[in-house]
């Protein structure tokens, strides 16, 4: 103890650093000279768990209430803040993040799921050295009109409510760098519609529960490189994408999405696409650039969005076909329309198509039709790996059928896991 006593103070809060912040405060009682330096933690950890009795939260709130004015790092690189009970209330936490507003905090993280009211000072929202900030479980109210966030690269609000669909934007357009942006609206959120227009946002990745009441929104991002879109909605809305020419990535997870057609015109651009639709899109629209396809297989025209693909795809390389973990309560092979065979044989097929894999194969007749088509036209194929759930076995026939199908490629090699 006394070697480790012994090594320079920055040295040692640098190794308290990897610890929880509750076990940092523990080395307290070790000596004297331990006795303050987790006061210069830069980052900093507070939880309470659902169920504690009220005393439990209550000393948190008093040891937080009590040190944190002390703390004496000159810069507080993170604050996290993950609260449950009534002992906690909004007035706490707006003095909390005031303190460490003025410490120049960098990272700020806060789940509060029993605010009814702001909780937050207005020096948040003028903050100069916030870089990342993540909300969750509470409400957003009175927005100041006169927002700066000049360093804010990643916001992230989750089962955040808003005033309204204005105040969100407001935010969003004093947050001139802002380069990451996740929005989850779960049911009960009262946003209407919702505008996000930012020039320099390179991420942005939106969740829109199935029984939210959401009028529509509008998207415009002419930066962005990664667009990951759940649009579970069951009523209808508007959207409204704008292009995206620098878009490399995206996933998309749509049921009875309003405008499927605008969707992909913004996508086009696309290196790799994961996608879940029930829809066809139509005609009029090619995937240059396209080079791995991730298609799932839960909805009832899966397979003929998969033929609509290959058309589409000229330059595919990879094809992986899954069923998605969390669509399996709408698994709709019961009732999957037939394989429309494209026709004629999509260039993809001929020239460059490589890798080919199925995730969750379940050997129906249009699977089967699928997968010998594949085989029979794609040329350059190199591998086909044909997965199937642990409950389920395929018959000595169908491995027969495929392993024996013919194939287009003479290098083709078929996995049967």
């Amino acid at each position: 103890m006394d070697e480790i006593s012994a090594l320079h103070d920055d040295l040692l809060v640098k190794i308290l650093s990897f610890l929880p912040t509750k076990k940092a405060v523990s080395t307290s009682i070790l000596s004297k000279h331990w006795e303050f330096l987790w006061m210069w933690l830069p980052k900093l950890n507070y939880k309470t768990k659902r169920g504690l009795i009220n005393y439990s939260n209550r000393g948190l709130r008093n040891f937080i209430d009590k040190k944190l004015p002390l703390h004496r790092a000159p810069v507080i690189e993170s604050l996290c803040l993950n609260l449950f009970g009534k002992d906690i209330k909004p007035k706490y936490i707006r003095k909390w993040v005031e303190i460490v507003v003025s410490r120049h905090v960098r990272e700020l993280q806060i789940s509060y799921n029993l605010a009814n009211g702001n909780i937050f000072p207005s020096s948040l929202f003028s903050c100069k050295s916030l870089v990342i900030l993540k909300l969750k479980d509470m409400v957003l109210m009175d927005v100041p009109s006169m927002v700066c966030l000049p360093s804010l690269r990643t916001l992230q609000l989750e089962d955040v409510k808003l005033v309204d669909g204005k105040s969100l934007q407001e935010l969003l357009s004093m947050c001139h760098v802002l380069e990451d942006l996740s929005l989850f609206f779960y049911e009960g959120n009262d946003i209407k519609e919702f505008t996000i227009i930012v020039p320099s946002l390179q991420s942005l990745c939106i969740f829109i529960a199935k029984n939210l009441l959401v009028d529509g929104y509008v998207i415009d991002t002419p930066s962005l490189n990664y667009l990951k879109l759940e649009d579970w909605n069951y009523f209808q809305h508007h959207c409204f994408i704008k292009n995206m020419p620098k878009l490399r990535e995206a996933f998309v997870s749509v049921f009875e999405f309003p405008d499927l057609k605008c969707l992909i015109r913004s996508i086009t651009f696309v290196k790799r696409l994961r996608i879940c639709s029930q829809d066809v899109y139509g005609d009029g629209f090619i995937f240059n650039q396209l080079e791995h396809l991730n298609l799932c297989v839960c909805k009832e025209g899966s397979l003929n969005l998969l033929g609509q693909l290959l058309k589409d795809s000229p330059n595919l390389r990879v094809l992986n076909i899954f069923l998605d973990e969390e669509h399996e309560d709408d698994q709709e092979h019961d009732c999957m329309v037939c394989w429309n065979r494209p026709s004629p044989v999509p260039k993809c097929l001929l020239s460059s198509l490589q890798i080919f894999n199925w995730s969750g194969y379940l050997g129906t007749p249009q699977e089967r039709d699928v997968m010998v088509y594949i085989l029979e036209n794609a040329c350059h194929i190199k591998v086909v790996t044909i997965s199937s759930p642990p409950s389920l076995f395929l018959t000595l026939d169908m491995l027969k059928e495929l392993a024996f199908s013919p194939r287009a490629s003479t290098t083709c090699q078929l996995v049967l896991n």
